[in-house]
């Protein structure tokens, strides 16, 4: 008998657990698979309104408690460098980026493992083992590149970005680099050198993930001029941080089957939940 996957993806609401990102809070996620034909543009359109992907995964926060936790991008055309970036980015230009295919190496995991050790020691991936690493990795079925930076003095392998590459834009999925150069400012580094890629690509945007108001974790991320939110259903500059501090209320959230129903689908599919 022939198996044929639905027409439309399914969406799927994961059991809370406590939040990474803001004390005493519990998070949720809102899943769907990403297979089938048309993963590209399923992948390009879900991205664009807030989702981010995890392997084969695509989710967005759907807390109970809060809608804080907002999908973030930087505009190209709108960024300029402070002079403290313009420092950080001068004092790594001598690492050379390399992009390759997705493939997990010795050494990826080895400074994978050295900067979990160092600097996510009690994270949610902190007991990741080599094959788990390779699992989110290779576990790509969209174009996916992984950008190694490497210092060509030693040969050693410095920083690492999992990128996928959208229609509008770089997706930064994951990075880690060497936890021995914190002058360096290695994750900002790679933030800023992606911008410059995007640039050299005609791609308009490059995403950072999630920006959560509150969180000192990812305070980072608004110290990029251009960037934007995902909010109320559009992307919005991020003028002032403090004007979304409400977005922490248990009231701001909307409820699961709202959310579903106002997902846009390529090829005017109608999302479904379960």
């Amino acid at each position: 008998m022939r198996h044929t996957l639905p027409i439309a993806p399914q969406f799927y609401v994961t059991a809370p657990q406590p939040c990474p990102y803001l004390e005493g809070r519990m998070e949720r996620k809102l899943f769907t698979s990403l297979q089938g034909d048309g993963v590209e543009q399923l992948n390009n359109s879900l991205s664009q309104q807030g989702f981010r992907r995890s392997q084969n995964v695509l989710y967005r926060p759907s807390c109970s408690d809060c809608s804080a936790c907002m999908s973030a991008r930087i505009n190209v055309a709108e960024f300029t460098p402070t002079r403290s970036q313009r420092k950080t980015l001068n004092r790594s230009r001598h690492l050379e980026r390399r992009a390759t295919s997705p493939w997990a190496t010795e050494d990826q995991y080895a400074l994978f493992r050295d900067y979990l050790d160092q600097r996510h020691a009690d994270g949610g991936m902190a007991d990741m083992d080599v094959f788990e690493y390779a699992a989110m990795v290779e576990e790509t079925p969209i174009r996916t590149r992984v950008v190694e930076y490497t210092d060509p003095e030693t040969n050693a392998l410095t920083a690492v970005a999992l990128t996928d590459v959208l229609e509008d834009g770089l997706s930064m999925v994951y990075s880690f680099y060497t936890p021995d150069l914190p002058q360096n400012s290695l994750g900002t580094f790679m933030v800023l050198d992606h911008i410059e890629i995007a640039r050299e690509a005609g791609l308009p945007y490059v995403y950072l993930g999630y920006w959560v108001p509150g969180s000192q974790k990812m305070g980072y991320k608004a110290k990029f001029s251009g960037l934007e939110v995902y909010f109320g259903g559009e992307w919005v500059p991020l003028k002032d941080p403090e004007s979304f501090a409400a977005e922490e209320h248990p009231l701001s959230t909307a409820p699961v089957a709202e959310q579903v129903a106002n997902i846009q689908l390529p090829q005017g599919k109608h999302p479904s939940k379960r």
